[in-house]
């Protein structure tokens, strides 16, 4: 069989990957999974409210939206220790990414001041770091690269077609273009949407089409199931098959093979089956901890022990080999949890330490 990765996806081509038989599409997408990564290895990162509420944004699944009431308690922007006190509190749970997010449009110059320094002193902790803070522009996202932010959250949502249902303060190809400016910056992307919102099967698809004809694939795709928060526009939307929910899972591992595909919001109300499935399916990244920014996510332990029950362990963040201080200080936190994480991460697994191979879609 041909390997190749694909960045000229059509219509025809994802929907038949989506109508495939159930066992058909996960046996597919598993083969794909295993000739990239680590199958039993999941990236783990918890994510962080570094401003909540008051966003002027109307996009009609967020609690944080300044058009709706729900109820949620307004946060002006965290002091840097704050933040760099809760990267440690993660670091020593496991968590290898620190993810920070601010409910702006876009940030202002004194608030990126401080988000730089953020971004610098949770980098020293020897974490991968993540932030989404709106729209950028080229200079902006200049800033952050040179601060070291590693990745760059900036979801598309949906489907071009059902964007203007969701949101009309900022266009799709607004979303595009910051997406563009992060990728001249240097960063790796995060990048990924929401299902559940609504939206067919067709929308669905798109989304996913969208993202793997970037070139390059996101380095991280979060495919989130709504949680409908009292107060917003869809608190009443029909629920989602958990089935469907799988196939975008499937979908999305056998279009981006490289990419982490992270089982991110909507955790709360899986059940352990569906997020076995979806594992199963190609996912292998998740936040950890007990909540996104404002929804509720499932405890630590509770994950431990779902980890433990599907033999699944932590990925590791490889910190430089020259930088002896951070390295051991990430050992010595790691080594400080006396539990599945600690357990799983004191041995490399065999298949990391294989040279992994090309890999691509199998077609």
């Amino acid at each position: 069989m041909t390997v190749t990765l694909r960045h000229d996806w059509t219509r025809d081509d994802v929907a038949t990957l989506w109508q495939q038989p159930f066992n058909d599409l996960l046996f597919q997408a598993q083969t794909v999974h295993r000739q990239c990564f680590d199958p039993n290895a999941v990236q783990v990162s918890t994510l962080m409210s570094i401003k909540t509420g008051a966003c002027p944004e109307d996009c009609k699944y967020c609690p944080q939206s300044g058009h709706y009431n729900t109820g949620l308690d307004k946060e002006k922007l965290h002091e840097v220790s704050k933040v760099v006190n809760q990267a440690k509190a993660a670091q020593q749970a496991g968590a290898s990414r620190f993810c920070m997010g601010a409910a702006w449009r876009s940030p202002r110059e004194k608030d990126l001041t401080v988000v730089l320094e953020m971004v610098r002193q949770v980098k020293a902790l020897g974490m991968e770091t993540c932030m989404t803070l709106g729209m950028l522009d080229a200079g902006q996202a200049e800033q952050l690269a040179d601060a070291g932010l590693d990745y760059y959250n900036h979801n598309l949502d949906t489907s071009p077609e059902y964007y203007g249902e969701i949101i009309t303060t900022r266009s799709y190809s607004d979303r595009m273009e910051t997406l563009g400016h992060v990728r001249d910056a240097g960063m790796k992307i995060c990048c990924g949407g929401i299902m559940g919102m609504g939206e067919e099967n067709r929308d669905r698809a798109e989304l996913l089409r969208q993202l793997a004809n970037l070139d390059p694939h996101p380095e991280s795709v979060p495919i989130n199931m709504l949680v409908k928060v009292p107060g917003t526009p869809l608190e009443n939307v029909a629920d989602l098959d958990p089935f469907e929910f799988i196939r975008a899972i499937a979908v999305a591992r056998i279009l981006m093979p490289h990419s982490h595909v992270r089982l991110s919001a909507g955790r709360e109300q899986m059940n352990d089956e569906t997020q076995a499935l979806a594992f199963m399916a190609g996912a292998n990244s998740i936040f950890y901890g007990d909540k996104l920014l404002t929804t509720e996510n499932p405890q630590a332990d509770k994950d431990r022990q779902l980890f433990k029950r599907l033999g699944l362990h932590p990925e590791q963040h490889q910190v430089p080999v020259d930088d002896s201080v951070r390295a051991g200080a990430l050992r010595e936190a790691i080594a400080q949890d006396n539990s599945l994480f600690h357990d799983a991460t004191s041995q490399p697994h065999a298949s990391q330490q294989r040279e992994r191979k090309p890999c691509g879609l199998v077609v």
